[in-house]
Formats: C-alpha cells, structure tokens, sequence
C-alpha cells in the first residue's frame, strides 16, 4: 500500500470529492482529497467518520483492510482529541509520515471553513421548524450507519481473535463500563495487555 514516486505524479481525479472510484491509485493527492471529503460531509458523532472511513479506504479503493481499520480505531481512542486522529494513522499507514501529514490536513481543512461560514445559521437552522424533520432524518440516517459499521467491524474481530476470545472480553469491559467509574483509557489498556497475552 506504499506510495510509489511515480504513482504519486498521477494527477488528482476530482470526481474523488464526490466519490472513490474502485481502483483509484493512493497517490499522495488522492488521499488528501478524500480525506478533504470525508471532512467537509462528515455529521454529528466522530463515530460516523468509521463509516466513511471503512467505505471509501476498505471497500472501494482496499488501500488498508478491517483490521488495520480497527488499529486505527484504537490509535484514536488511546490518544488524547478527537477521533480525527484515527485518519492520521489510516494517512501512515498508507504513505508513511508525508501520508499522516496530508491525511490531517485534509480531513480537519474542511472545519475550519465551514464552522466560520455556518456558525450565524446554525442556530436559525435548529430553530427552524421546517429543518427539524431534516435534522432528524440525519440523525437517525447516522445511527443507522454506526450500527452497520460496528457489526462489520465486531465480525472482523472475531474472525481475527476467536470468537470466544472477543465476546469474553466484550462482555468484561460493558460490565465495567456499566458498573464502575474507571475511566475507559484504563479498559483499552487493560485489553490491549490482555490481548498481547492471549496471542504470546
């Protein structure tokens, strides 16, 4: 999945921002622009942004698979922001540091324009009878995609762990994120050692 010199000298197709083509090259120009789409339409939870990222990085293009979707995942969640940050390891993972680089430009570009620009209407926005059924409709539209995004993602972790490995240790950490205080840092570092065990 490395970036090669003269692959990354193709030119930027740029039906990219409204879609990936199956096939397309990971050029250095590709990355950013799809990230720079992902950006500009991603809505509501950072947990959408799994959906996209699966879509468009597994699916369409296969520059990284389920299970290095699922790293970054994890790489988002153990570092300190938003969940952004797992689109900078996808960006590595792809084309090394100049990869991470023009991944986190591209995917956090889109925000600061657009906050700038609706900030005066989103509250008018809100407010609005006519937008409620809208909004509504998006909100439910993104559950429906995390829900989706999650069970494709839960299966590829049983298929890489066992399945009896992943539901112990699934069902351990609802408990305790249901029954206790402990913050969930400690619970992601608690199973990565448990996993390191389980594969010696």
């Amino acid at each position: 999945n490395k970036i090669s010199h003269d692959e990354t000298s193709r030119k930027t197709p740029l039906i990219l921002l409204l879609g990936v083509l199956p096939g397309t090259l990971p050029t250095l120009g590709n990355l950013f622009f799809i990230f720079l789409k992902i950006g500009s339409i991603v809505y509501g939870s950072g947990y959408v942004l799994l959906a996209f990222l699966r879509d468009d990085f597994v699916t369409k293009t296969g520059w990284i698979t389920d299970r290095q979707l699922l790293d970054a995942i994890s790489i988002g969640q153990l570092t300190p922001g938003p969940l952004f940050t797992s689109a900078t390891f996808i960006g590595y993972l792809i084309a090394d540091v100049p990869g991470a680089l023009v991944a986190t430009r591209g995917i956090f570009l889109p925000s600061f324009f657009l906050v700038a620009a609706l900030a005066r209407g989103l509250e008018k926005l809100r407010a609005s009878p006519r937008a409620r059924p809208f909004l509504d409709a998006v909100n439910a539209a993104s559950l429906a995609l995390m829900a989706v995004v999650s069970w494709q993602l839960l299966r590829a972790s049983i298929q890489d762990s066992g399945p009896v490995f992943t539901v112990i240790l699934a069902s351990c950490a609802l408990l305790v994120l249901n029954f206790t205080r402990i913050n969930s840092l400690w619970i992601l570092i608690f199973g990565a050692f448990i996993g390191l065990m389980w594969h010696r």
